[in-house]
Order: structure tokens, then C-alpha cells, then sequence
């Protein structure tokens, strides 16, 4: 193709085929042209999705749930980050998945007191902590769960290992905390915090 001085022949000069006959001199046959937005709208969906996620997340230690009303406290404990079992009136969950109902396992007349789906989620949670402190990926759980085994307890940094952090309603039956803090005995969480309310 030849090259020719700038001037107002684009349409003349650059064939345009998809706007069919008549656009390059400007003629008055109206055209159509359709525009896929559902990738652009697809993308822009998941990347506010993604933007909530972080931001809702960053800086928080306990997550809020609704319906959960925790209990006065007497005195401001500190909490470290740990895997959360939330259990509010109608439901139980783990770091924000439902595991079971109240009502379902209050029904349930099996002798086993452990609930399973939580008792899962618990050894998955405790099996990749346990590895990452072996490991020396934190250094700071690392010297928490050395003292521990010296014999030295430290309230501000205690050793994630085997710990949880509780929430539980005030008005949940004592049956069920008691199947949840029996789960998690099974699944080697022997530490766990009770979230409360300061006064």
C-alpha cells in the first residue's frame, strides 16, 4: 500500500469492511456494531470481588458475625490470630464456613459427641500449622511454641499450635460448646480462647 500525505482520507485510504458500503464518504445508511461487554463485565466482577475480600479481611483478628451476641468481659485479654469457631443460635462455623446447625445436632441421639465436619476442617487447619512452625516459616511461632516446651509462657505470643479463638452467643445451648470444644480436643486444639465482649 502505498504511503500518502496526512489529510482527511482515512476512510478513503484505510478500507474499514465491517462498516460496510457508503461509511467512507460519509453516507447516511445507519450501522450496527455489537460489543461483547461480558468478559470486560466478568473481569471488573471478580476484581471488586477480590478488592472486598482483602479489604474486609486486612487488620481484622475476629470477624463479625451476624446474629452473635458475645458475653460482657471483665478485662481486655490480648488475642493472637488464630482459626475461629463461631457458633451463633442457629449455626456453627469454622473461619467463616457453615459446618453444621444447632438444631441438627441437637436431634442427633448418636453417642459421639464430636462433630465431623468441623473435626476435618480442624486437623486440615492443624496439620499445615504444625508444618509451617517445623519449618521455621515463623520464626515468631517457632520461639512461642520453643518456650512453651521450656516451660516458659508468654500470654502476649502463645504458640498457635493447638489454637483457637471460640465465639460463641451467650444464649447457645451448653450442649453444643461442649461438642465443639470436644472436637476439637480430638483434633489436637487443646487451646482455646473464648472470645468476650469488653464492658
Amino acid at each position: 500500500m502505498p504511503v500518502h500525505k496526512a489529510g482527511p482520507r482515512l476512510y478513503r485510504s484505510v478500507p474499514f469492511k465491517h462498516l460496510g458500503k457508503g461509511s467512507a464518504t460519509g453516507g447516511s445508511r445507519s450501522q450496527d456494531i455489537a460489543l461483547n461487554l461480558v468478559p470486560f463485565v466478568d473481569t471488573m466482577t471478580i476484581l471488586v470481588t477480590f478488592l472486598l475480600m482483602v479489604f474486609s479481611t486486612s487488620g481484622e483478628l475476629l470477624k463479625a458475625q451476624k446474629g452473635l451476641e458475645l458475653p460482657e468481659a471483665g478485662q481486655k485479654d490480648v488475642l493472637q490470630e488464630a482459626p475461629i469457631i463461631i457458633i451463633t443460635k442457629s449455626d456453627i462455623a469454622f473461619q467463616g464456613m457453615q459446618v453444621a446447625t444447632v438444631d441438627s445436632l441437637l436431634r442427633d441421639e448418636s453417642p459421639t459427641m464430636r462433630i465431623e465436619a468441623l473435626y476435618e476442617r480442624l486437623q486440615a487447619v492443624g496439620k499445615k500449622r504444625r508444618e509451617e512452625i517445623s519449618l521455621g516459616r515463623d520464626k515468631r511461632a517457632k520461639k512461642a511454641c520453643d518456650d512453651l516446651k521450656a516451660g516458659i509462657i508468654d500470654p502476649e505470643n502463645l504458640c498457635p499450635e493447638g489454637l483457637a479463638i471460640l465465639q460463641a452467643d451467650k444464649e447457645v445451648d451448653a450442649r453444643i460448646i461442649t461438642m465443639v470444644v470436644t472436637t476439637a480436643k480430638h483434633a489436637d486444639f487443646e487451646n482455646l480462647l473464648f472470645a468476650v465482649k469488653n464492658k
